[in-house]
């Protein structure tokens, strides 16, 4: 089944695949790709897979500490520069599918761990994803999922009216109760629930996207009118570094099935 809105997808993956993994970025940090390592703590003999993998810049993280690494995701131009990066890195157990997190491409019980980072508020159909993930892995498997948490109650609409400003591909952003409420759902048992909070530049975070000029100006108006003592935006922006910046909380959650 392909995602409802696979066409913003894969426009906006393809404008942002040759930035991806700019060392401009948080989520593209050495220390934040080894702390997911660290925490699922896979086995050598494991085989396991990526789910939404963009570049599979966390696959490839994975890949000198497991047996054989599967990124699966929806952009083609995602994938090649994964396989452009994974042969400057010299990893040969990796393998790159073409494929949707709604209907995994692959046989029940397959994977000793499947995880997914910052790809969930993407789907439009979160619950189906998150049962192909479980239908694939193995018994007694692991199932990793990072994703940043909404913002509170009250202020989550505004948040995501303008993620989806800056990447139309945006969805919506879960909270931690609803993404604990997957794990519950499917009877996965949780085995950590974390919480990092990881700086954004605002500048760096509409960049990434190629966001254009109209939307980065209501954006950061918004921004700068919060600063201001006007309406919240969710993202309680602060100035630092010379610009404007704002906290993401990144929620990681390990379930065994």
């Amino acid at each position: 089944m392909k995602p409802s809105n696979l066409e913003l997808l894969n426009h906006s993956f393809t404008i942002q695949a040759p930035n991806f993994e700019s060392s401009r970025l948080q989520f593209s940090k050495k220390k934040y790709l080894q702390y997911m390592t660290t925490e699922a703590a896979p086995d050598p003999t494991d085989t396991i897979l990526e789910v939404a993998s963009g570049t599979c810049l966390c696959g490839r993280a994975f890949a000198p500490c497991v047996r054989t690494v599967v990124c699966v995701d929806a952009t083609a131009s995602m994938l090649e520069e994964g396989k452009r990066e994974a042969e400057k890195e010299q990893l040969e157990n990796l393998c790159f599918v073409k494929g949707y997190a709604e209907e995994l491409p692959f046989l029940d019980n397959s994977f000793d761990l499947v995880f997914s980072r910052l790809a969930f508020h993407h789907f439009t159909d979160v619950s189906r994803a998150f049962s192909e993930m479980v239908r694939v892995l193995k018994p007694g498997g692991k199932l990793l999922l990072v994703d940043m948490a909404a913002a509170e109650e009250t202020l989550r609409t505004t948040e995501d009216q303008l993620e989806t400003l800056r990447d139309p591909s945006h969805v919506k952003n879960l909270s931690l109760a609803e993404m604990k409420g997957l794990f519950e759902s499917h009877k996965l048992v949780i085995e950590k629930c974390q919480n990092t909070k990881i700086l954004q530049r605002l500048n760096d975070w509409m960049h990434l996207t190629n966001t254009p000029a109209p939307a980065k100006e209501t954006i950061t108006a918004r921004m700068e009118a919060e600063l201001n003592g006007k309406d919240k935006t969710g993202f309680s922006p602060f100035r630092a570094e010379g610009g404007i910046c704002f906290y993401q909380n990144w929620i990681l959650i390990l379930g065994r099935k």
